[in-house]
């Protein structure tokens, strides 16, 4: 009975790879979250390009930059601690990995906390006060927190919607005015133009 209890005790590789599948669980609910939140945030750069608010429309971009590379860089992190996690000598890397796991539980925390949900996401189209020192408050969080790389896409990106708006505002205009209406003597014509039709279709039947 003794060696049957012993033999079922959880492992540290086996509670590892336990933590690192709920931390991909976590991570694949945020990612669909996510997608909403940045659908929207990039909605509202449109809005802000067309009333020519530049800095806003950055402002959602890089919200939205920010938020994808938290969910790219806790991927990676994932798949190298799994890497380590099925390695033979586990024992060797046993220390990477809870460290790991304990970062990568810190990047799911920063995730989570770009759930503020789409009230947050709205914010950058405020003009009260708080919206206007919640938008401060995200833009200097994001100031330490993207790349040049990150920044550069994000023009990229803005140039790519500004491109599009252009070309929209360039295509040919659908007419608004009605079609003519007919006058009552153009109807009485064509009403007597069908009379005159339908006489001459009996006439040549009874003949």
């Amino acid at each position: 009975m003794g060696n049957t209890n012993s033999s079922h005790k959880i492992s540290a590789q086996d509670r590892a790879i336990l933590d690192l599948k709920i931390q991909r669980d976590k991570l694949r609910q945020y990612r669909r979250r996510i997608t909403i939140l940045t659908d929207r945030e990039i909605e509202i750069a449109k809005e802000c390009l067309a009333r020519d608010d530049r800095k806003r429309a950055l402002l959602a971009l890089r919200r939205k930059k920010y938020q994808e590379s938290l969910l790219i860089k806790s991927e990676k992190e994932l798949d190298q601690l799994e890497q380590l996690i099925n390695q033979v000598e586990f024992s060797l890397v046993q220390k990477d990995v809870l460290f790991g796991l304990q970062q990568g539980t810190q990047v799911l925390q920063a995730i989570n906390k770009e759930m503020g949900g789409i009230e947050g996401v709205e914010k950058l189209m405020g003009e009260t006060e708080e919206a206007r020192a919640y938008q401060e408050e995200i833009s200097q969080m994001l100031l330490g927190n993207l790349s040049n790389q990150d920044e550069d896409e994000v023009e990229d990106e803005l140039a790519e919607l500004q491109r599009e708006a252009q070309r929209l505002q360039n295509l040919p205009q659908v007419p608004k005015s009605n079609l003519p209406e007919k006058s009552s003597e153009d109807e009485s014509q064509e009403l007597q133009s069908q009379e005159d039709g339908k006489t001459k279709a009996q006439s040549a039947i009874l003949a």
